[in-house]
């Protein structure tokens, strides 16, 4: 109870700016502690608070958005902190305002582009078949002729070793352990391969 009440006694002799700012801070600290609990605990996921981060939209590129929840709370959480250490510092209340915004702003600037980093390299993790083509390979499992069934080839496609599943045109079957060379793309996870050298 005592500890209440010198709370209370506190928060009664600030001044109203001072309250604001008090408000702000705890408010969205608060949030911002739950906001990064349940990102550890259920993955990235901005729906604790009615809104979500598509870092990736499919395989079709980066699709961060800049307002979002997490970004608002950020942004508060940085405002109602520096607005209280400008008032602690006893600077005009124009300054206080700008200084609490803009670091704001860029703390959520810099979050934007960290977290565009981040989803550009998870992106580039995505295999794109077209950077196979004219790429050498070797047999993994033997290739039937004339397109007579599936083969698997290893490839090093993106700075990494994959395996892929490879028809041919050759009129005979191409061994496994025969080095290949990719000549079209079937569909997105098969290749067509051919093991005659070009002259």
């Amino acid at each position: 109870m005592k500890i209440l009440s010198s709370i209370a006694i506190w928060w009664h002799t600030l001044g109203g700016v001072e309250k604001f700012f008090w408000a702000v801070a705890l408010l969205f600290s608060f949030m911002f502690v739950v906001q990064t609990v349940m990102s550890f605990i259920g993955g990235d996921d901005d729906g604790t608070f009615g809104d979500s981060d598509d870092y990736v939209d499919g395989d079709g590129g980066i699709d961060y958005q800049f307002f979002t929840i997490k970004n608002f709370i950020t942004f508060f959480t940085v405002f109602g902190w520096v607005g209280l250490a400008c008032l602690q510092g006893n600077l005009p209340m124009l300054h206080v305002i700008l200084w609490s915004t803009l670091s704001g702003v860029i703390i959520v600037l810099i979050m934007f582009f960290l977290f565009s980093r981040m989803a550009k390299l998870r992106a580039s993790g995505t295999l794109q078949i077209q950077n196979a083509l004219q790429k050498q390979a070797e047999t993994y499992l033997r290739i039937p002729g004339l397109r007579g069934g599936y083969g698997k080839v290893h490839i090093r496609v993106q700075g990494s070793l994959r395996e892929l599943r490879a028809l041919t045109d050759d009129d005979d079957d191409i061994p496994t352990g025969k080095p290949v060379t990719v000549i079209g793309i079937v569909n997105e996870s098969i290749l067509l391969v051919t093991s005659k050298t070009k002259i």
